[in-house]
């Protein structure tokens, strides 16, 4: 069998262990470390090393050999942790990260790197425990019993060896391995990675339950760790079975046990049916690690599948379109049958109802598979966070709220650019230093937090600041400086909305940080793109929050259908508040063309759809139409529109992927009858009719001034 078959199940694993090694050290008090993180931290490079030696990446397995012996003194507390003694360990991490990175994409880690990286390491180990080269490798204190000798065919990959030094158990004795429901290619290459830990004394079985013995020094934890990356935890069980000969003459030490216990007896041989249990197998050592690799999170295995499953995300999203067309069938079916007399064919009713039902509920169970907690997003910035403030100068506390939250797999993905820009921006511009928070009254450390929350169909993310807030003078300076149509009577609410402007910074010198003037109009285009808005909300001294709203997902949603001329349109559900018949006196006019609906004493822009997207047919008396209040980016607008038709759930495809952008829509969908339905935009589609306006007013005060020069 070809091993390279488990690679990608090593990358992935890898990937989730470095991570769990990255989060555990930015936690770490380098004043009173808590032991079992520092267990933690250790056992996951011992994972990392060990499947990088069974796979053959030399690179990643001595960078990590090399981290891990300083790990193993740091947790045995003869290496005492500093700051920048945990900034090196995470400077590790990111080229363990990037040495994975090559291999997964078939090729070589950068040699300069890893002499560096070498180097660095090796200097610690010098300056803070007084050991050379050898010492870092692991090579200062030679094991009691030697490692057993590979054979000569093995290849030098295959005879690293996992480093045993978190037990230190090094007196040989027989470990009984058995395999469940392994076949005999899987066997095979099993029993010959077995060999690189030991000597086999024997083995035996079938496909059933194969039982190999095995005599080793190495830990039960590291065969696991190893043997997990081809087979399912539940697949295998190891049990110490009895003390082997060679640890009754390992040396000064096996007399002195003998001694203490002068009438036992060597265990008896155990017999494959006397094995016990996998579920009885006793994990060694009480400090919690991160699962190594193939491992279940210490659950039980006893005739149970894994817990999870992994898939490739087309898959999912083959089934989440096959379920996108199940819903347009059904409701082409809906549509057929409210035309005919229930009494006549009231079981085809009643089980057009029920499939509705269970459709609805298929939906809601397929689009659950690609949601995902925003703990995904809100752990890459406490790496972040502590770098970019040390580069500032500056404290900060990181807070995380609703990390448990969850969002669709294409915008948790997409979400993570913008939020990245305006965690950035708040430490660079809303954040004061030390100093001028002391000055202010404030606490020196400031506070970041980022926060999730759903909020009826949408996702609520926020990341706020307590530092000095916007200043509203200079941002209205800097926009008129910059040519922006701006006065100094607009609202707060719309002179933050300047910031998002392209090429917008009120920094006062440019930084490799912030100061350039992007970044903010594309976090604005980016969020827009994925359906959503985002507002500021700011006071002077207090701080800024930015707010991002969010649908749950793309792919199926809740639509209030629409008519206006012989065109049927849709509105987001969640986008739609209320609906009324306006009235003449509740009717403003402004300067041009504008028109405002006085609702319950708030004055709200009209968007025409008639006029907007050019439909012939539809009325255009503003008292005949009815006006549907809805909201968009943070602002209400009344949209008026001839009749609405009804609520029902659509799929979204996506427009500009099938055809072409289209100012004012987002996306389209397939109604029941077939027929395609536009997808409205609601801030995009009062920007467009304003624009409408303006050239419309401006051709009729252009034809004024003919008639007048006539």
């Amino acid at each position: 069998m070809d091993i390279s078959d488990f690679y990608d199940t090593f990358f992935e694993e890898a990937e989730e262990l470095l991570a769990d090694m990255e989060r555990l050290l930015l936690d770490l008090d380098v004043d009173d470390p808590d032991v079992e993180d520092l267990n933690a931290i250790f056992r996951a490079a011992h994972s990392i090393k060990g499947g990088a030696g069974t796979f053959g990446f030399t690179v990643l397995q001595e960078t990590t050999h090399l981290l891990e012996n300083l790990l193993d003194h740091t947790r045995r507390g003869e290496l005492k942790l500093r700051r920048d003694i945990v900034d090196t360990f995470l400077e590790t991490k990111d080229m363990l990260h990037d040495q994975l990175d090559a291999y997964r994409n078939g090729g070589e880690p950068d040699a300069e790197a890893f002499e560096r990286i070498s180097r660095v390491l090796q200097q610690m180990a010098l300056d803070e425990l007084g050991q050379g080269e050898a010492a870092v490798k692991g090579e200062a204190k030679p094991d009691p019993v030697p490692a057993p000798t590979p054979p000569p065919e093995t290849s030098k990959a295959a005879e690293a060896e996992i480093d045993r030094a978190d037990t230190g158990e090094t007196a040989g004795r027989q470990l009984s391995i058995t395999l469940s429901g392994v076949s005999d290619k899987d066997r095979e290459l099993l029993v010959e990675e077995l060999q690189h830990f030991g000597t086999i004394a024997s083995q035996s079985g079938d496909v059933a339950r194969y039982r190999v013995v095995l005599d080793s020094t190495e830990s039960q934890d590291d065969i696991e760790a190893v043997l997990c990356f081809i087979i399912e935890p539940e697949q295998l069980s190891i049990e110490v079975e009895a003390p082997t000969a060679a640890a009754d003459q390992a040396g000064p030490q096996a007399p002195a046990a003998s001694e203490a216990m002068p009438d036992t007896e060597p265990a008896p041989a155990v017999t494959p049916d006397e094995l016990p249990e996998p579920d009885k197998v006793e994990p060694k050592g009480g400090a919690t690690s991160p699962r190594a690799p193939g491992k279940s999170g210490g659950k039980s295995a006893k005739g149970s599948e894994s817990s999870t499953i992994r898939v490739p995300v087309d898959k999912v999203d083959q089934i989440i379109n096959l379920v996108g067309e199940l819903i347009i069938t059904q409701s082409m079916l809906e549509q057929t049958a409210s035309d005919l007399d229930i009494v006549s064919h009231g079981p085809l009713v009643n089980g057009m109802n029920l499939l509705q039902r269970n459709a609805r509920d298929l939906q809601e169970s397929v689009m659950s598979i690609r949601m995902m907690p925003m703990d995904y997003v809100f752990s890459r910035f406490p790496r972040l966070v502590r770098d970019l403030a040390a580069k500032l100068g500056k404290d900060v506390e990181l807070v995380t709220e609703g990390k448990s939250t969850e969002l669709d797999k294409s915008l948790i993905e997409r979400i993570i650019d913008p939020l990245t820009h305006l965690v950035r921006n708040s430490l660079d511009h809303g954040l004061e230093s030390p100093e001028k928070r002391e000055a202010a009254g404030k606490s020196p450390t400031g506070r970041l937090t980022l926060s999730a929350q759903h909020q009826g169909g949408n996702i609520l993310i926020e990341v706020i600041d307590d530092g000095a807030g916007l200043n509203r003078e200079r941002i209205l300076a800097k926009a008129k400086s910059s040519g922006l149509a701006v006065t100094d009577s607009m609202s707060d609410d719309d002179v933050w909305q300047l910031i998002f402007a392209p090429g917008f910074s009120t920094a006062e010198q440019v930084s490799d940080v912030s100061g350039r003037g992007v970044g903010m109009d594309v976090v604005k285009r980016n969020i827009q793109e994925m359906g959503g808005h985002v507002e500021i909300l700011s006071k002077p001294g207090q701080g800024t929050t930015t707010r991002i709203v969010l649908p749950l997902t793309l792919a199926i949603l809740d639509g209030m259908s629409i008519r206006c001329g012989n065109e049927t349109f849709l509105l987001p559900l969640n986008a739609v508040l209320e609906s009324l018949q306006p009235q003449s006196e509740d009717l403003y006019s402004m300067a041009g063309d504008d028109q405002l609906l006085k609702v319950r004493d708030e004055y709200l822009p009209i968007i025409a759809l008639h006029h907007a997207l050019d439909v012939t047919g539809a009325k255009t008396e503003l008292t005949e139409a009815i006006a549907v209040i809805v909201q968009g980016e943070g602002r209400r607008y009344a949209l008026l529109v001839d009749d609405l038709v009804g609520q029902q759930q659509v799929v979204v495809k996506n427009l500009e992927t099938n055809y072409r952008r289209v100012p004012g829509i987002s996306a389209a969908t397939i109604l029941g009858d077939g027929s395609v339905a536009l997808i409205l935009d609601i801030a995009d589609l009062h920007r467009l009719d304003r624009r409408k306006s303006q050239q419309r007013y401006e051709a009729k005060h252009q034809h004024l001034q003919e008639v007048s020069l006539a």
